[in-house]
């Protein structure tokens, strides 16, 4: 039997395209199980593509709003731990829950807690369980590049539709050309 691990990210994707469903994974701070997403700007794509991948599904936010999803809550450490250590999460609220420590942080709170966790420039929304979803509720699909694209499953580019896959390298080509997000 196969299992995600056993896939590369193209494998993943094609997989979860055909099977319409994002299982939900543990979280690593509450080991609550969630799907994970991002809102992150375009001018911070390719920054989010070189720490996770270059292959993904986009949704609408009323979808994923519509299947009981929301944006996570990034919360103080020291919040954090103690609601943690009194078990005072709500069932409901844990899986949207992850801590916020930044570089910035005071001092007397480095080392105390944790090292340094900041996602919030990911603008992460979760889901709090599997994702099912239909193909007419994908916005658009990222691949790699052009050979991706010339070898993924026909019936997939056929019912999702040619026109909602976005190819990185031309993203990173148009980066290259006029890069506005580099200083």
């Amino acid at each position: 039997m196969w299992s995600y691990k056993d896939m590369n990210a193209q494998e993943k994707l094609i997989s979860i395209l055909e099977s319409k469903v994002i299982k939900a994974s543990s979280m690593p701070w509450t080991n609550a199980r969630a799907v994970c997403f991002t809102e992150c700007p375009w001018s911070s794509l390719m920054a989010h593509t070189q720490q996770y991948s270059t292959y993904g599904i986009g949704f609408s936010k009323r979808i994923v709003y519509a299947k009981h999803g929301g944006p996570v809550y990034y919360m103080r450490p020291d919040h954090f731990k103690q609601q943690m250590k009194n078990n005072a999460f709500d069932k409901y609220v844990l899986p949207f829950i992850t801590p916020f420590s930044p570089a910035y942080r005071p001092k007397h709170m480095r080392g105390k807690y944790f090292q340094t966790v900041d996602y919030s420039h990911e603008r992460e929304w979760r889901v709090p369980h599997d994702f099912p979803f239909a193909y007419e509720d994908i916005e658009f699909v990222i691949l790699n590049d052009y050979h991706d694209m010339a070898s993924f499953p026909k019936p997939l580019k056929d019912v999702i539709g040619r026109d909602k896959f976005i190819l990185i390298e031309n993203y990173k080509q148009i980066e290259t050309l006029w890069p506005v997000h580099k200083m």
